[in-house]
């Protein structure tokens, strides 16, 4: 369960909602809310179809390419404590203007969470089904969905980040820094039990 839950808040850190709802707030912007919802729903469902592809084939692609899952959970680990760091000093995603989905969808599902889903994907799978990163990237989309559409109803606005936000996006940033160093730790730890030392 634990794991689980491990699983869950890093993905959910990765693709971050709140900064997702500041974007999508900035792009959407003079759309009625019917139209909100709906490219609040296209939104989500690209986040959700992108990470369920790297969650079940990103594994394969590595092997294609002949790179160790090891070798990748330590890449990727490495990947995850720069974008933890990143989050922890406050750097977030900027304001785009214009009613493109994109913006919020490549922050959404950009490289580095991609890596996370890989990475979850090797270190709690290996070489199973990984039903771990898969239901992360369900439940972590589901809440980015919910956010997005009490944005759309005009539920809460995301306006200048205050206190709170920023104490969040440092929370997510030191959560997502120690599941790097997680995933980096286990991949040096099988790299070297493989190499027989």
């Amino acid at each position: 369960m634990t794991l689980h839950l491990q699983a869950f808040f890093t993905v959910l850190s990765l693709i971050n909602p709140f900064v997702c709802g500041m974007i999508f707030d900035n792009t959407e912007t003079g759309r009625s809310r019917s139209e909100r919802l709906t490219e609040a729903a296209k939104a989500t469902a690209a986040i959700f179809v992108i990470l369920e592809l790297a969650a079940l084939f990103g594994v394969r692609l590595l092997k294609l390419f002949g790179i160790s899952l090891d070798v990748f959970s330590i890449a990727g680990g490495g990947v995850l404590v720069w974008m933890g760091f990143s989050m922890l000093r406050g750097s977030q995603a900027g304001s785009t203007d214009g009613s493109s989905l994109t913006p919020l969808i490549l922050f959404a599902a950009s490289p580095g969470t991609i890596t996370g889903v890989i990475t979850l994907a090797v270190s709690h799978s290996r070489d199973a089904l990984p039903v771990t990163a898969l239901v992360s990237v369900a439940a972590a989309s589901l809440v980015t969905g919910i956010v997005l559409a009490a944005i759309s109803y005009g539920v809460f606005g995301t306006g200048k980040p205050g206190f709170v936000r920023a104490t969040g996006q440092s929370l997510m940033g030191l959560i997502v820094m120690a599941m790097g160093t997680q995933f980096a730790a286990e991949g040096l730890t099988h790299l070297f039990k493989a190499g027989g030392v």
